[in-house]
Protein backbone atom coordinates (compact mmCIF):
# COMPACT_ATOMS: atom_id res chain seq x y z
CA UNK A 1 0.00 0.00 0.00
CA UNK A 2 2.81 2.37 1.04
CA UNK A 3 4.47 1.45 -2.40
CA UNK A 4 1.39 2.70 -4.23
CA UNK A 5 0.62 5.84 -3.03
CA UNK A 6 4.58 6.60 -3.59
CA UNK A 7 3.66 5.59 -7.06
CA UNK A 8 0.36 7.89 -6.84
CA UNK A 9 2.04 10.65 -5.64
CA UNK A 10 4.75 10.70 -8.33
CA UNK A 11 2.68 10.23 -10.78
CA UNK A 12 0.61 13.04 -10.43
CA UNK A 13 3.62 15.45 -9.81
CA UNK A 14 4.95 13.98 -13.59
CA UNK A 15 1.42 14.79 -14.61
CA UNK A 16 1.45 18.00 -13.45
CA UNK A 17 5.23 18.66 -14.55
CA UNK A 18 3.79 18.11 -18.05
CA UNK A 19 0.84 20.22 -18.35
CA UNK A 20 2.81 23.30 -17.09
CA UNK A 21 5.34 22.96 -19.63
CA UNK A 22 2.90 22.54 -22.59
CA UNK A 23 1.97 26.30 -22.61
CA UNK A 24 1.25 27.40 -26.27
CA UNK A 25 3.30 30.57 -25.60
CA UNK A 26 7.23 30.52 -24.62
CA UNK A 27 7.90 34.12 -22.94
CA UNK A 28 6.91 35.08 -26.88
CA UNK A 29 7.08 39.17 -27.49
CA UNK A 30 3.62 40.87 -26.38
CA UNK A 31 1.36 41.79 -29.67
CA UNK A 32 -1.12 44.58 -30.27
CA UNK A 33 -3.39 46.22 -32.50
CA UNK A 34 -5.60 49.50 -32.80
CA UNK A 35 -9.30 49.43 -33.00
CA UNK A 36 -10.85 52.55 -34.75
CA UNK A 37 -14.45 52.57 -33.35
CA UNK A 38 -14.21 56.78 -33.39
CA UNK A 39 -15.72 58.87 -36.37
CA UNK A 40 -12.17 59.89 -37.67
CA UNK A 41 -9.17 58.10 -39.71
CA UNK A 42 -6.52 57.90 -37.19
CA UNK A 43 -2.73 56.98 -37.27
CA UNK A 44 -0.92 56.04 -34.49
CA UNK A 45 2.98 56.49 -33.39
CA UNK A 46 3.97 53.54 -30.88
CA UNK A 47 7.37 54.41 -28.93
CA UNK A 48 8.37 51.35 -27.54
CA UNK A 49 9.91 50.56 -24.27
CA UNK A 50 13.72 50.02 -26.45
CA UNK A 51 12.91 53.58 -27.71
CA UNK A 52 12.35 52.37 -31.74
CA UNK A 53 9.56 54.65 -33.13
CA UNK A 54 6.83 52.97 -35.39
CA UNK A 55 3.58 54.08 -37.12
CA UNK A 56 0.02 53.06 -38.41
CA UNK A 57 -1.12 55.40 -40.76
CA UNK A 58 -4.90 55.70 -41.80
CA UNK A 59 -7.14 53.37 -40.04
CA UNK A 60 -9.96 54.31 -41.03
CA UNK A 61 -13.66 54.31 -38.57
CA UNK A 62 -15.06 51.04 -37.96
CA UNK A 63 -11.74 49.19 -39.07
CA UNK A 64 -8.75 47.53 -37.40
CA UNK A 65 -4.22 47.28 -38.20
CA UNK A 66 -2.99 44.47 -38.05
CA UNK A 67 -1.16 42.92 -35.06
CA UNK A 68 2.46 44.15 -34.30
CA UNK A 69 4.75 42.94 -32.23
CA UNK A 70 6.88 44.59 -29.91
CA UNK A 71 9.40 43.69 -26.94
CA UNK A 72 7.33 43.40 -23.48
CA UNK A 73 7.66 47.11 -21.14
CA UNK A 74 6.13 50.13 -21.49
CA UNK A 75 4.49 51.01 -24.78
CA UNK A 76 3.16 54.69 -25.48
CA UNK A 77 0.60 55.01 -28.08
CA UNK A 78 0.56 58.33 -29.74
CA UNK A 79 -3.63 58.68 -31.67
CA UNK A 80 -3.42 61.03 -33.71
CA UNK A 81 -7.31 62.06 -35.09
CA UNK A 82 -7.78 63.65 -38.55
CA UNK A 83 -8.24 67.15 -36.79
CA UNK A 84 -4.68 66.67 -34.90
CA UNK A 85 -6.32 66.12 -31.84
CA UNK A 86 -3.72 63.53 -30.02
CA UNK A 87 -4.66 60.95 -27.37
CA UNK A 88 -1.98 59.64 -25.58
CA UNK A 89 -1.83 56.25 -23.99
CA UNK A 90 0.63 54.23 -21.86
CA UNK A 91 0.35 50.34 -21.81
CA UNK A 92 2.51 47.90 -20.26
CA UNK A 93 3.20 45.07 -22.23
CA UNK A 94 3.93 41.54 -20.79
CA UNK A 95 5.08 38.52 -22.90
CA UNK A 96 2.33 35.82 -23.94
CA UNK A 97 -0.36 38.80 -24.07
CA UNK A 98 -2.43 40.41 -27.00
CA UNK A 99 -3.45 43.85 -26.43
CA UNK A 100 -6.19 45.58 -28.05
CA UNK A 101 -5.99 50.10 -27.97
CA UNK A 102 -9.58 50.71 -28.97
CA UNK A 103 -10.74 54.17 -29.98
CA UNK A 104 -13.92 55.14 -28.91
CA UNK A 105 -16.97 57.12 -30.79
CA UNK A 106 -15.89 59.41 -28.08
CA UNK A 107 -12.03 59.58 -28.78
CA UNK A 108 -11.70 58.34 -25.41
CA UNK A 109 -9.14 55.27 -25.81
CA UNK A 110 -9.46 51.67 -23.90
CA UNK A 111 -7.07 48.95 -23.67
CA UNK A 112 -7.86 45.69 -23.39
CA UNK A 113 -5.26 42.64 -23.12
CA UNK A 114 -5.82 38.76 -23.44
CA UNK A 115 -2.77 35.92 -22.17
CA UNK A 116 -2.33 33.40 -25.18
CA UNK A 117 -1.37 30.99 -22.45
Amino acid sequence: MKAFKKFFTFLILISLTFFAACSECDNENPRARVSNMGTEEVSVQVKTSGGNTENINNIEPGKASEYRSYAPGQITYTIVLKNNQEVVELVEMDFCSDYEIIINEDNTVITTSIDRE
